[in-house]
């Protein structure tokens, strides 16, 4: 039987083992710090590119919701439908909520985890049956950074999770705004062909009459036939194009099939004006409202923790393991009846035999961080000059629907002409149809340079980020302003 001063003495030496380990263990901790990283986040003070002249007075463009100034009730509820319905955005409204949950147990490998168990066995000799009761407790003290990487790598994932959710969102509104002007231009533009077409079949009734008058020639009547097949293979063109827009925003919907009303050409399709667009953007709001930039910040994030992780695995792990042990002997031949046995002490493992693994891997972190710190500022250039190439469109596509609108006003002024002198006897309805198909190909190449222009304007509040805020996101951000502050 032991003497119980010599089990003290030794439960007091094990004790001061252990609490000096501990206090080199601290010692050490103190040594390892998490990864501090200083991102680039430099940017041109203003835009090289000059954005389009406001009306005076006029408010700069909200860039969450920049398509509402255009006034189209009907493409307000398309984007209001979509940002409700879209199943990418869905997919990634999950995700957010997902590593939301998953967030808040990122600290839990490095809290306490008890476990309790019964059992029997028998002694060496099988002379005592025993049952067994026990509580073990093992804590992972996440010394030298593990524990403040391992909670880094889950806020860089939340991080990662939101701006995808936005960048997810900023593509949908962009989509549904594009398929939308693409609707509008193909319904204009084939009704502007369906009069030009029936010009070219009335020029072909005329030419005939000419021909059989031996006024024209029928290379001439071939020449306007040719002219119609091409009017007419035009328009098969744009059908085409126009319903895998309408299937497509469809799709952007959450619709199984397009409305009819899409499918139909419109003379009256108005495309929207960008005159008085006022851009209050300056190149800094990219950090903020990008979001592949936000999802670079969130790969350096992760890198960063990643590279803390292996840095932390050069240390040794300290572990603070207890154990009550409960033995009840129920055969009671020759053994005592019970016995409790407590256990509190560390647990060390210390990195020898594989520690150039574990030295290589911290390198290969240290690299991994600096490429997420190269593709983070890349990620800045890219959205500067994707910014400064749409503004270049917005006014050179302005400067183009500007010229085209103004080459209007004479063939307007020729056919007013041509009129009067049909009127009077002066002219004939054969020499005035090229002037009207002019017109109307005016007015189609007018039409495109203004869809153009304003699919310029989607891709510049696409490359600003804009589109509204998830709540979740919203929330991030607000919790971020807050934190900076």
């Amino acid at each position: 039987m032991r003497h119980p001063d010599t089990y003290h003495l030794r439960v007091k030496s094990i004790a001061a083992v252990r609490l000096a380990g501990l206090c080199t263990a601290a010692g050490l901790a103190g040594c390892a710090a998490p990864v501090a990283v200083t991102l680039d986040r430099s940017t041109p003070a203003h835009w090289t590119q000059a954005a389009p002249a406001a009306a005076p007075g006029a408010a700069p463009v909200d860039m969450r919701a920049w398509w509402k100034p255009w006034g189209d009730a009907r493409l307000d509820a398309l984007v209001d439908e979509a940002l409700a319905h879209n199943l990418d955005v869905a997919q990634a409204v999950a995700r957010l909520r997902r590593q939301r949950l998953l967030s808040g147990t990122a600290a839990s490998a490095y809290r306490p985890v008890v476990t309790a168990g019964t059992r029997t066995l028998q002694d060496i000799s099988a002379t005592d049956s025993y049952f067994q009761a026990s509580i073990d407790m093992v804590w992972d003290l996440g010394l030298f950074g593990a524990s403040e990487s391992g909670a880094r790598v889950a806020r860089a994932e939340l991080l990662d999770a939101g701006a995808r959710l936005q960048a997810a969102r900023v593509a949908l509104v962009a989509d549904v705004v594009h398929r939308y002007l693409d609707i509008r231009l193909a319904q204009r533009q084939r009704a502007l062909l369906a009069d030009m077409a029936r010009l070219d079949a009335r020029a072909q009734q005329l030419a005939e009459v000419r021909r059989q008058q031996r006024l024209g020639s029928q290379d001439e009547l071939r020449q306007l036939q040719a002219q119609a097949q091409n009017g007419a293979a035009a328009a098969a063109q744009l059908a085409e194009t126009q319903a895998r827009a309408a299937h497509g925003l469809a799709l952007l919907l959450g619709r199984d099939r397009p409305d009819p009303a899409w499918l139909q050409d419109d003379a009256g399709a108005a495309l929207p004006e960008i005159d008085g667009l006022a851009l209050g953007e300056l190149p800094a709001q990219l950090l903020r409202s990008r979001p592949d930039i936000q999802i670079a910040e969130a790969q350096v994030e992760q890198s960063a923790a990643e590279a803390g992780l292996a840095r932390a695995a050069l240390y040794p792990r300290f572990q603070l393991a207890g154990s009550l042990l409960y033995s009840y002997n129920l055969t009671q031949n020759f053994r005592t009846r019970s016995d409790n046995l407590p256990l509190l002490g560390p647990l060390i493992d210390v990195p020898l035999f594989d520690w150039g693994r574990r030295r290589a891997q911290a390198n290969a972190g240290e690299e991994a961080l600096q490429g997420t710190l190269l593709a983070y500022r890349q990620s800045v250039l890219e959205g500067v000059a994707e910014v400064e190439g749409s503004l270049a469109a917005l006014s050179a596509q302005g400067a183009r629907a500007q010229a085209l609108a103004g080459a209007q006003e004479p063939l307007r002024q020729r056919n007013a002409a041509q009129a009067a002198r049909q009127r009077l006897g002066l002219g004939s309805e054969w020499s005035a149809l090229p002037d009207q198909r002019a017109l109307l190909r005016a007015q189609g190449e007018l039409a495109t340079a203004r869809a153009a222009r304003a699919l310029a304007y989607v891709s510049l509040y696409k490359a600003l980020g804009g589109a509204p805020l998830a709540p979740e996101a919203g929330a991030m951000d607000a919790a971020a302003a807050g934190g900076a502050s």
